[in-house]
Protein backbone atom coordinates (compact mmCIF):
# COMPACT_ATOMS: atom_id res chain seq x y z
CA UNK A 1 0.00 0.00 0.00
CA UNK A 2 1.29 3.45 -0.89
CA UNK A 3 2.20 5.94 1.80
CA UNK A 4 -0.27 8.76 2.31
CA UNK A 5 2.34 11.47 2.84
CA UNK A 6 5.68 12.26 1.24
CA UNK A 7 9.00 11.88 3.03
CA UNK A 8 9.22 15.63 3.66
CA UNK A 9 8.91 15.23 7.43
CA UNK A 10 11.95 12.91 7.49
CA UNK A 11 13.96 15.17 5.18
CA UNK A 12 13.10 18.38 7.03
CA UNK A 13 16.11 19.89 8.77
CA UNK A 14 15.76 22.02 11.89
CA UNK A 15 16.35 25.75 11.51
CA UNK A 16 19.83 27.12 12.26
CA UNK A 17 19.01 29.49 15.15
CA UNK A 18 16.49 27.59 17.29
CA UNK A 19 17.23 24.03 16.11
CA UNK A 20 13.48 23.41 15.84
CA UNK A 21 11.65 21.49 13.13
CA UNK A 22 8.44 23.38 13.91
CA UNK A 23 10.16 26.68 13.12
CA UNK A 24 11.64 25.21 9.95
CA UNK A 25 8.22 24.00 8.80
CA UNK A 26 6.67 27.40 9.52
CA UNK A 27 9.41 29.14 7.52
CA UNK A 28 8.75 26.75 4.63
CA UNK A 29 5.03 27.56 4.76
CA UNK A 30 5.77 31.28 4.86
CA UNK A 31 8.14 31.12 1.89
CA UNK A 32 7.06 32.47 -1.51
CA UNK A 33 8.72 31.65 -4.85
CA UNK A 34 11.47 29.58 -3.20
CA UNK A 35 12.94 32.59 -1.37
CA UNK A 36 13.83 30.84 1.85
CA UNK A 37 16.43 33.37 3.02
CA UNK A 38 13.85 36.15 2.81
CA UNK A 39 11.37 34.03 4.79
CA UNK A 40 14.02 33.24 7.40
CA UNK A 41 14.93 36.91 7.76
CA UNK A 42 11.25 37.81 8.25
CA UNK A 43 10.83 35.05 10.84
CA UNK A 44 13.94 35.93 12.84
CA UNK A 45 13.07 39.65 12.78
CA UNK A 46 9.61 38.70 14.05
CA UNK A 47 11.14 36.64 16.88
CA UNK A 48 13.37 39.60 17.87
CA UNK A 49 10.30 41.87 17.99
CA UNK A 50 8.43 39.34 20.17
CA UNK A 51 11.39 38.95 22.56
CA UNK A 52 11.59 42.74 22.98
CA UNK A 53 7.87 43.11 23.68
CA UNK A 54 7.23 40.04 25.87
CA UNK A 55 9.73 39.86 28.70
CA UNK A 56 8.44 36.90 30.75
CA UNK A 57 8.70 34.25 27.95
CA UNK A 58 11.20 33.49 25.22
CA UNK A 59 10.27 34.00 21.58
CA UNK A 60 10.18 30.27 20.89
CA UNK A 61 7.79 29.65 23.81
CA UNK A 62 5.48 32.42 22.55
CA UNK A 63 5.60 30.95 19.03
CA UNK A 64 4.81 27.39 20.19
CA UNK A 65 2.00 28.48 22.52
CA UNK A 66 0.47 30.66 19.79
CA UNK A 67 0.49 27.73 17.35
CA UNK A 68 -1.09 25.44 19.98
CA UNK A 69 -3.76 28.04 20.77
CA UNK A 70 -4.76 28.34 17.11
CA UNK A 71 -4.90 24.58 16.38
CA UNK A 72 -8.52 23.47 15.81
CA UNK A 73 -9.88 20.38 17.57
CA UNK A 74 -12.99 19.97 15.39
CA UNK A 75 -13.98 20.94 11.88
CA UNK A 76 -16.92 20.31 9.60
CA UNK A 77 -16.64 18.16 6.50
CA UNK A 78 -19.26 17.69 3.82
CA UNK A 79 -20.79 14.24 3.68
CA UNK A 80 -23.27 13.25 0.99
CA UNK A 81 -26.00 10.97 2.33
CA UNK A 82 -29.09 10.06 0.35
CA UNK A 83 -28.93 12.90 -2.14
CA UNK A 84 -28.29 15.71 0.33
CA UNK A 85 -25.04 17.06 1.76
CA UNK A 86 -24.52 17.41 5.50
CA UNK A 87 -21.87 19.38 7.35
CA UNK A 88 -20.55 16.68 9.68
CA UNK A 89 -18.28 17.66 12.60
CA UNK A 90 -15.12 15.56 12.76
CA UNK A 91 -11.91 15.58 14.78
CA UNK A 92 -8.85 17.01 13.07
CA UNK A 93 -5.66 14.94 12.96
CA UNK A 94 -2.39 16.41 14.25
CA UNK A 95 -0.76 17.19 10.90
CA UNK A 96 -3.85 18.98 9.63
CA UNK A 97 -4.18 20.90 12.93
CA UNK A 98 -0.65 22.22 12.50
CA UNK A 99 -1.05 23.11 8.84
CA UNK A 100 -4.36 24.89 9.48
CA UNK A 101 -2.82 26.87 12.34
CA UNK A 102 0.09 27.93 10.12
CA UNK A 103 -2.25 28.83 7.27
CA UNK A 104 -4.61 30.88 9.44
CA UNK A 105 -1.80 32.82 11.15
CA UNK A 106 -0.11 33.61 7.83
CA UNK A 107 -3.40 34.55 6.13
CA UNK A 108 -4.36 36.85 8.98
CA UNK A 109 -0.98 38.59 9.05
CA UNK A 110 -0.87 38.88 5.23
CA UNK A 111 -4.33 40.44 5.31
CA UNK A 112 -3.10 43.40 7.34
CA UNK A 113 -1.42 46.17 5.38
CA UNK A 114 0.84 49.11 6.08
CA UNK A 115 3.62 47.48 8.15
CA UNK A 116 6.50 45.16 7.29
CA UNK A 117 5.62 41.46 7.33
CA UNK A 118 7.77 40.76 10.40
CA UNK A 119 5.81 43.31 12.46
CA UNK A 120 2.44 42.05 11.22
CA UNK A 121 3.43 38.45 11.97
CA UNK A 122 4.73 39.39 15.43
CA UNK A 123 1.47 41.18 16.23
CA UNK A 124 -0.60 38.20 15.05
CA UNK A 125 1.48 35.69 17.03
CA UNK A 126 1.32 37.80 20.19
CA UNK A 127 -2.46 38.07 19.74
CA UNK A 128 -2.70 34.29 19.29
CA UNK A 129 -0.49 33.82 22.38
CA UNK A 130 -3.05 35.90 24.33
CA UNK A 131 -6.04 34.07 22.79
CA UNK A 132 -7.25 36.78 20.42
CA UNK A 133 -6.62 38.04 16.88
CA UNK A 134 -7.66 37.04 13.39
CA UNK A 135 -6.39 33.45 13.49
CA UNK A 136 -8.16 32.81 16.81
CA UNK A 137 -11.37 34.25 15.33
CA UNK A 138 -11.10 31.80 12.43
CA UNK A 139 -10.59 28.93 14.88
CA UNK A 140 -13.60 30.00 16.93
CA UNK A 141 -15.73 30.19 13.78
CA UNK A 142 -14.69 26.65 12.79
CA UNK A 143 -15.51 25.37 16.29
CA UNK A 144 -18.83 27.22 16.27
CA UNK A 145 -19.77 25.57 12.94
CA UNK A 146 -18.87 22.15 14.38
CA UNK A 147 -20.98 22.81 17.50
CA UNK A 148 -23.93 23.99 15.41
CA UNK A 149 -23.85 20.81 13.32
CA UNK A 150 -23.51 18.32 16.18
CA UNK A 151 -26.89 16.88 15.20
CA UNK A 152 -25.23 15.36 12.12
CA UNK A 153 -22.36 13.76 14.04
CA UNK A 154 -23.89 10.31 13.57
CA UNK A 155 -23.03 10.54 9.85
CA UNK A 156 -19.31 10.45 10.66
CA UNK A 157 -18.29 6.90 9.89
Amino acid sequence: MAKKFTASSEQLRPDPRYNSKLVSKFINCMMWDGKKIAAQNIFYDMMDIIEKKIKDASGLEVFEKAINNVKPMLEVRSKRVGGSSYQVPMQVNAKRQQSLAFRWILASSRGKKGKPMSERLAAELMDAYNGQGGAMTTRENVHRMAEANKAFAHFAW
